[in-house]
């Protein structure tokens, strides 16, 4: 049985169908009791557990022989590495002594050890201890998602405007998290010796200045990418709701993807969705939920 961590979220919702339409036993695992009728529906069975709730998850563990591990987003208006280093910590420690065999986990391109360096060292740290485990581990590094850019749709609709931390012609790798789910399901029903370190990606590299383009396609109004001064990003972070420990880590890991300070994959595996047709989806969805 293939158990989700993270089983309602962008990647999560799209793989437990997809292996559940494959004929797959798949058990997504959710915190929030709320969320068990959108589990069933896709054809999986729901588990309702806090991955911060160590005997719970290890009892999980002992049904499953299969794990898609995503580490869940910390609470960024607290100190969102140490929510996510203790969640990383508990699920490491429900898989001792358990029945998972193969383990497919989701880290990120970047991924590097560094003091407040926000998940690009607490993956990196997740990935050094998933490679002392006594399982067969599979690391997919994402790029940039592309639905970062989801809370940006309220300033594109309302203001014309989306703000970014990068120059507007910045080129970024990014990939729709969609397209990372279809990687991993065929990746979890690979034979369990099959393993490595996959880069996963989009069809093309994006600036900020296309994405507000797509916005502007999207809802028929044009739409200004508007770069924040690098002076301003802790007030522009902090307005927004981060703690300034995780307004830190923001800008610290803005300032690794600007000086290009990490392995870049020479043949990633690249996905099909492209920035416009995701931006698009974004607004019909929304369009869609207000009707």
């Amino acid at each position: 049985m293939h158990i989700i961590l993270g089983a309602t979220g962008h990647i999560g919702s799209v793989l437990i169908r997809l292996l559940a339409e494959r004929g797959e036993q798949v058990t997504g695992v959710t915190r929030n009791r709320d969320n068990v009728a959108q589990i069933e529906a896709a054809g999986a069975t729901a588990a309702v557990v806090d991955v911060q709730d160590t005997d719970a998850l290890r009892a999980l563990f002992k049904k499953g022989t299969r794990l898609y591990l995503l580490n869940p987003p910390g609470n960024f208006t607290g100190d969102a590495s140490a929510d996510e280093k203790q969640s990383l910590s508990s699920i490491l420690s429900a898989l001792e002594d358990s029945s998972i065999e193969k383990i497919v986990a989701e880290s990120t391109y970047g991924a590097q050890p560094g003091d407040q360096l926000g998940d690009l060292d607490v993956l990196y740290g997740m990935e050094q201890s998933l490679a002392m485990t006594q399982r067969y581990v599979t690391i997919l590094r994402g790029s940039y998602y592309m639905s970062n850019f989801d809370m940006d749709l309220r300033t594109a609709r309302s203001v014309g405007k989306i703000f970014t931390l990068f120059p507007v012609d910045f080129k970024i790798p990014m990939v729709a998290p969609a397209d990372i789910a279809h990687f991993a399901a065929d990746l979890l029903l690979e034979p369990k010796e099959s393993t490595g370190l996959h880069y996963v990606t989009g069809p093309g590299d994006y600036t900020p200045h296309d994405v507000a383009d797509a916005f502007g396609k999207a809802l028929g109004n044009p739409v200004k990418a508007v770069t924040v001064e690098r002076n301003k990003w802790k007030e522009f972070l902090m307005g927004a709701g981060f703690s300034e420990t995780s307004a830190v880590s923001m800008m610290n890991m803005t300032d690794v993807t600007l000086e290009q300070n990490f392995e870049v994959a020479k043949t990633p595996k690249r996905g099909t969705t492209t920035l416009e047709d995701y931006i698009d989806n974004l607004v019909k969805n929304q369009e869609h939920e207000m009707a």
